[in-house]
């Protein structure tokens, strides 16, 4: 576990020297970073790709990103160098880089070691760079700040996406009735991930027929949060990924309404851990690092497989 490692002086990594669309992200070689007090180097094995790696491309992350910078937020892989983080090289890990979203989508990154967790042995490397972001949000949106209990009613918009799926099985693991809402080629999927109601949004709509939830889940927004405040019971609470909800519509209903950002901490993946087995997060495109450009394609639109989208560094 603690044996040496010859780092190579240059790694291959998912660029962006200006903000833009897919066409300004290049994967280029660049030294391997060398990491500080309290970080851990990591030979990447696999790095998740999510839509907040387009809003860093674009510049629309909100967060604080300077230029040049190496894409990416989830990761797996091994630490190759563990400096004063408590953690021993060779071990593997997964987790996400740091507070701004990036560093991960290269052969090697740097991570706060308060945002990594040791790798379970029966989770591949692939599913455990797909899992953090996702993961870790849904549970958050469930638990922390939906305060979801045993058979309370949760409407989750968006079911068949890969926050919605998860908090799906999450809800339903916590003996909560779970209302989902998806369109027509997504049902049988959502059905297979244990909803008890599904509303076919292309089809009818939801308001009247998810009446009397105690919570909603929302990562869709606009016009479908707007309408959710109406199906809350008062007490309810309302909780979004996508953007803040409307706080006067929130006080009319007499609801708590809450907008997340995820924030991924060591504490968290804890607590995500052990709900992984047997959890489905279908990865629909597997690419090789260098094919990076063509992953931010495919969150811009381009055709490809339903799932997360992985792209592996260091694993076949």
């Amino acid at each position: 576990m603690s044996e040496d490692v010859e780092l190579p002086q240059s790694m291959l990594a998912a660029r962006v020297e200006r903000f833009g669309g897919p066409e300004v992200v290049e994967a280029q070689h660049i030294p391997v970073p060398k990491p500080r007090s309290g970080d851990v180097l990591i030979k990447v094995a696999a790095a998740g790709v999510g839509p907040w790696d387009a809003l860093v491309r674009s510049g629309r992350s909100g967060l604080p990103q300077a230029l040049p910078l190496t894409l990416g937020a989830d990761l797996s892989g091994t630490v190759v160098d563990a400096g004063d983080s408590g953690f021993a090289k060779g071990t593997p890990v997964f987790g996400v880089t740091n507070t701004q979203f990036v560093g991960a989508q290269a052969e090697y990154a740097i991570a706060e070691a308060g945002r990594i967790v040791e790798k379970p042995v029966d989770l591949s490397f692939i599913a455990a760079a797909a899992f953090p972001v996702v993961a870790v949000t849904a549970s958050t949106m469930l638990f922390e700040l939906g305060r979801l209990e045993l058979g309370q009613r949760v409407l989750i918009h968006g079911a068949a996406g890969s926050v919605g799926s998860l908090a799906v099985q999450l809800a339903r693991r916590a003996g909560a009735e779970v209302v989902a809402t998806c369109f027509s080629a997504d049902v049988e999927t959502v059905r297979a991930l244990g909803a008890d109601e599904i509303i076919d949004v292309t089809a009818r709509p939801f308001v009247g027929a998810a009446k009397y939830a105690d919570l909603v889940i929302d990562t869709v927004g606009g016009t479908t949060q707007r309408a959710s405040f109406d199906v809350l019971i008062p007490g309810g609470r309302i909780v979004s990924s996508v953007s803040e909800p409307d706080q006067a519509l929130a006080d009319r209903a007499h609801v708590k309404a809450s907008f997340f950002i995820v924030d991924v901490t060591r504490e968290r993946l804890e607590v995500v851990v052990p709900t992984l087995p047997g959890l489905r997060l279908a990865v629909g495109e597997l690419l090789p690092l260098a094919q990076v450009r063509r992953a931010h394609e495919m969150l811009a639109g381009s055709p490809h497989r339903p799932g997360k989208i992985v792209l592996t560094a260091g694993v076949n």
